[in-house]
């Protein structure tokens, strides 16, 4: 089984000084912690907060950039970069702990292709259109819906996505930019760290036709840990990210599995998987507070009943089928 965790915003907290080669007290992911909840590979985010534009977003993803190789290069004997899906397999037949990269909104690139194709080019291999806000590619999930879905410009980044082998991500977005970018990508799509709208209301949640939609396109959904997308009790007593009672309604890890069972469900078992969002939230659930417990996600599925074979789909290889996907359909629109 490969264990891929599709989101993780551990380049911020490299920023603030983090040694990933350590099992730090604080914080949801190092290395350590990954071998220990037999994680194979994450996707590290570059994210930049819709609070900067221009200039200052690629500043920022830049940075960012520069900290996850410097890491690399610190811990080759525990960690290589990766690009596909042969290259993690083959850093995992050597005992190495794969880190894909991934930009978490679009802002940095600006209004530029080149830029676009500069992130390509890094090592990043999907894109998050858009975070907390509208930018200039498309409307977010908690924007005002200035472009009513997809920009003129985001319409050509998608298609430049395509055409590159770079994963389009609809985390964030709005639903209307969700069925702008199904209508317009010729490869399948993820949402790389979204939950379920039918068991928790969130606007981030995917709604059942989203993720039928999703399907039939032959895309992804990775299931988020957060608990405000897992659980509307929770997000009842929840304000600007800190819990405001105790752990009474803190959901467990098992309402992640809930979650997982209910896109199985709809979408069916080959379009779900995990992506935590670990370094990128305050609190996690219950038994499930950092990398070193992702095994309880599966132990509870096999636990359910589920096939070892679906477990497998689930935990990684269900989004390293799209990530080659679009690589494979980028290479026949080459041609």
């Amino acid at each position: 089984m490969f264990v891929l965790d599709s989101h993780c915003d551990t380049p911020s907290a490299l920023l603030r000084g983090r040694d990933l080669r350590i099992d730090n007290p604080e914080g949801h992911l190092d290395f350590p912690k990954m071998k220990k909840g037999g994680v194979d590979a994450a996707f590290f985010a570059l994210y930049t907060s819709n609070t900067l534009t221009g200039e200052a977003a690629l500043e920022r993803a830049l940075r960012m950039l520069a900290a996850v190789q410097d890491c690399l290069e610190a811990n080759k004997d525990l960690a290589a970069p990766a690009v596909s899906p042969a290259e993690a397999f083959e850093n995992k037949a050597k005992g190495l702990i794969s880190i894909f990269l991934g930009m978490e909104n679009g802002s940095p690139i600006q209004d530029s292709l080149s830029l676009l194709r500069f992130f390509y080019r890094s090592g990043v291999r999907y894109m998050t259109l858009t975070h907390n806000g509208d930018n200039l590619i498309c409307d977010s999930a908690a924007g005002s819906g200035r472009w009513g879905g997809l920009s003129p410009f985001g319409r050509e980044v998608v298609r430049e996505m395509n055409s590159l082998g770079m994963i389009v991500d609809l985390a964030h977005c709005s639903d209307k930019t969700f069925t702008d970018c199904l209508e317009l990508s010729v490869a399948p799509i993820v949402s790389t760290h979204s939950s379920c709208r039918a068991l928790a209301s969130h606007r981030r949640n995917m709604a059942d036709w989203m993720l039928k939609e999703l399907a039939a396109q032959g895309g992804v959904c990775q299931i988020n840990f957060y608990p405000v997308f897992l659980s509307d009790e929770f997000a009842a007593v929840h304000d600007d990210n800190i819990p405001q009672s105790g752990t009474e309604v803190l959901p467990s890890y098992r309402r992640v599995v809930d979650h997982i069972d209910h896109a199985v469900e709809v979408a069916g078992i080959d379009h779900v998987g995990v992506g935590s969002d670990f370094d990128g939230i305050e609190v996690a659930p219950s038994g499930l507070e950092d990398a070193g417990k992702m095994h309880v996600i599966f132990d509870e599925m096999r636990r359910r009943g589920y096939s070892e074979e679906d477990i497998s789909k689930v935990a990684g290889g269900n989004f390293l089928r799209v990530f080659n996907d679009v690589i494979r359909m980028s290479k026949l629109s080459q041609k």
